[in-house]
């Protein structure tokens, strides 16, 4: 009936360079894994089935994985059985948008009302598939190369211009564009003149039944982590956790902790850092660059290399922080800190991207307005001379953990979702006009009225 708003019934997913069954903090999988898993689980539990596509990296994969109930992994080939550079990703997207229209081919016509794409190889895809089913797609950045481009790590290599090319096609052809934030949704605006009727707001979540401070207070919690993971209990522990690239600045800690010992010499009898995660992106072009500059700190005797861990591992490794640091160059939002946060850890973090919205400056954590080691350092040392503060941030921290949560995440995409639908059936015809550059800082939630 016109005017009447239906949600979809199944949706097709599209991850090509990363698979939501790879562990995060390996290779490219990271926080983008996170979201697709959790949002997809979050959106079965309310009656949308998702199909998740993605590039088949090994023969020995199935057709097909079960990942949850209503959730469904589809292994799609393109390009050979093994693992590619997402450089190298651009020019299979033709083989992988036919595996995925020929995955279709075998069902009745209307087997997905919508598709929903993450990062520009896949919105690539789904530009072309939802065209060709004519559905709707809507699609999420998770990062844009001009933001990249303007917050380079030092010796990084700028993103190129047929990504550039290839973002602002994805953000004509969507449906709608989903943002983390509202800054996030102010660079779509100003960087790719997105038509602000397009944009929604919806912050992601945590998964608050894995991360949590593990006892009745973040202080307890912390004792129990540090004996499971055989740390001393009376340590000083800033944690890194995250893929080891030059985007995510591990380097800054390290230079950091340094510069740290350098004035509180006898800190060393009783500092750890660990840092847990696995070379990633420009990263693994030297593995061991990390390690090397350890030594060349005169560190390596503080620093403990892990490699990435599951889930519950690695909430055990933020119940154990004293504090977790997230010197990002760039961040579309930082779930490892709504994660920390959520196990009751403080959190300090570069004032970028969507970090200050995961983080609340001065309460659940420190926010530092650029990269220097030196104000990493005066950080790290405000938590190592009062022990008190990590457990009070702590308690902070995982109270404002919990105000994000994915349900709550999977019922706002459910209204972009349907909005999207509602549109392409002409039952909502309300739209913004474009923004001036000076309202692209005020975006918000456009919500159709249907």
């Amino acid at each position: 009936m016109p005017g009447t708003r239906r949600r979809p019934r199944r949706v097709a997913m599209l991850s090509v360079h990363t698979s939501p069954l790879d562990q995060p903090g390996t290779g490219d999988a990271g926080g983008m894994n996170v979201y697709v898993v959790e949002l997809a689980k979050r959106l079965a539990a309310i009656d949308i089935e998702v199909e998740i596509f993605t590039r088949a990296t090994s023969a020995a994969l199935p057709p097909s994985v079960e990942l949850a109930p209503g959730v469904l992994v589809r292994h799609v080939d393109a390009g050979p059985r093994g693992g590619l550079a997402k450089d190298d990703l651009p020019a299979r997207l033709g083989a992988f948008a036919h595996g995925v229209l020929r995955a279709r081919a075998g069902h009745d016509p209307g087997r997905y009302d919508l598709v929903h794409s993450h990062y520009w190889l896949s919105g690539h895809v789904g530009r072309l598939v939802a065209e060709r089913w004519g559905v709707p797609l809507v699609h999420v950045m998770h990062t844009m190369a001009k933001v990249k481009n303007a917050s380079l790590a030092a010796g990084d290599t700028p993103e190129p211009a047929a990504r550039v090319l290839g973002e602002t096609q994805v953000v004509r052809a969507a449906d709608r564009l989903i943002a983390n934030t509202e800054k996030e949704a102010g660079e779509l605006l100003r960087h790719y003149l997105a038509d602000t009727g397009r944009v929604a707001v919806v912050h992601p979540g945590v998964d608050l039944d894995r991360f949590h401070t593990g006892a009745p207070n973040a202080g307890a919690g912390r004792a129990a982590a540090r004996a499971r993971l055989g740390l001393p209990r009376d340590a000083f522990i800033p944690l890194f956790a995250g893929r080891i690239q030059p985007l995510k600045a591990p380097d800054v800690l390290l230079r950091a902790v340094a510069l740290l010992l350098a004035e509180r010499p006898r800190l060393r009898e009783r500092i750890v850092v660990p840092v847990v995660g696995g070379p990633s992106g420009r990263g693994l072009a030297g593995p061991d660059g990390l390690p090397k500059l350890a030594a060349r700190l005169g560190i390596s005797d503080v620093v403990r290399f892990r490699p990435p861990v599951g889930q519950d591992q690695l909430a055990d490794w933020y119940r154990a922080a004293s504090v977790l640091v997230m010197p990002s160059h760039n961040e579309s939002f930082g779930l490892v800190a709504l994660e920390a946060q959520a196990c009751g850890t403080p959190v300090i973090a570069a004032d970028v991207g969507g970090l200050p919205v995961a983080v609340r400056d001065g309460a659940s954590g420190l926010l530092i307005p650029g990269h220097d080691p030196a104000d990493y350092a005066r950080a790290l040392r405000r938590f190592a001379d009062a022990p008190a503060l990590s457990a009070r941030m702590g308690e902070a921290a995982a109270r404002h953990a919990r105000s994000f949560g994915w349900d709550t995440a999977a019922a706002a995409t459910a209204d972009v979702y349907m909005a999207a639908v509602d549109e392409r059936r002409g039952t909502c015809v309300s739209r913004s006009p474009m923004p001036s550059a000076h309202s692209a800082e005020r975006v918000s939630v456009h919500r159709q009225q249907c």
